[in-house]
């Protein structure tokens, strides 16, 4: 990626990046609801060259090698690897998900008074739970497809072999690479200026908002009819959906520290962090770290990471 240096009065404030000054603010967060596109798929423009290289000496960067090595024996097929023949009966995973976790299902009276949840049957929340299961796996599958242009992209972008080598592997099981990203960054990362670093810090704190802003479930509540201020009561009153979408920085907040952005820029990322209550997580195990613990598994084991 080209950049620019850009003066300190040229960086985003929380509107200029996420399109509102508060974080937490439900009411903006709710709003952003993604709509279906009629014609069947979604074109975003791409400007990126693509980058040859000659050097075809395999091995010249260890950590890259061994992942390399890796992916080509976790590589899976969802034909054999996965039990085809289970029928699934929606109804009945929710039924059973609710009886399994009695109080992540349910909502007190106080909470569902004067909204319209008030008034919903056993068949209204039994579609609300189905809802939410379409919800889910739509941004698993959707995501998927994301990682594999990623990962295509990676190999027309990367200047060593070794890196094209493990980003052909993702094209085909998009997994680990996370780990990849981050061994990949880190030389590169030491020859940036402080804008440079600054300008990425931005880019990482609008994507993780991005994501923690999808934990809403804003389809499902638009889907169900449920009027915006019913939802922010709701929420409101269940602070643990809070600490999980938290959760989704266990990952993201070690591996930026990994990188240095934590601290780079007057420590700028790591402020935003402390704000959102995500920087605790700075001492867990980044992704490179967790590498050996999975790589050599079973696919199903391989699947839960």
């Amino acid at each position: 990626m080209t950049t620019v240096d850009r003066d300190e009065d040229q960086f985003g404030s929380n509107l200029d990046l996420i399109g509102r000054d508060n974080i937490d603010d439900l009411e903006a967060v709710l709003s952003l609801v993604g709509q279906y596109d009629v014609e069947g798929f979604h074109r975003v423009p791409d400007n990126c060259a693509a980058e040859f290289t000659w050097d075809y000496q395999k091995g010249a960067k260890p950590q890259l090698d061994k992942l390399y090595e890796k992916a080509k024996k976790a590589q899976w097929n969802a034909q054999t690897d996965l039990d085809w023949s289970i029928e699934v009966d929606q109804e009945q995973v929710v039924i059973a998900n609710a009886e399994a976790n009695p109080a992540q299902q349910q909502w007190d009276e106080a909470t569902l008074a004067g909204t319209a949840l008030e008034k919903w049957d056993e068949k209204r929340f039994i579609e609300f739970g189905i809802q939410n299961q379409n919800w889910l796996l739509s941004q698993f599958m959707h995501g998927e497809q994301g990682a594999l242009l990623c990962t295509a992209k990676i190999v027309e972008t990367v200047p060593w072999i070794d890196a094209k080598y493990y980003a052909a592997t993702q094209v085909m099981d998009e997994a680990r690479h996370v780990a990849f990203g981050v061994l990949s960054l880190q030389e590169y990362y030491k020859e940036l200026s402080a804008s440079e670093l600054r300008e990425r810090q931005e880019f990482a704190f609008e994507a993780a908002i991005r994501m923690k802003d999808r934990m809403a479930m804003q389809e499902v509540w638009e889907r169900m009819e449920v009027p915006t201020g019913d939802v922010v009561k709701i929420m409101q009153a269940a602070p643990e959906q809070d600490d999980f979408q938290i959760l989704l920085f266990s990952k993201i907040v070690p591996n930026l520290k990994k990188l240095g952005l934590l601290d780079a820029a007057d420590g700028w990322l790591r402020t935003k962090f402390t704000e959102m209550g995500a920087i605790a997580f700075e001492h867990l195990s980044d992704s490179t770290e967790e590498e050996d613990a999975f790589a050599d598994g079973s696919p199903a084991e391989r699947q839960v990471v």
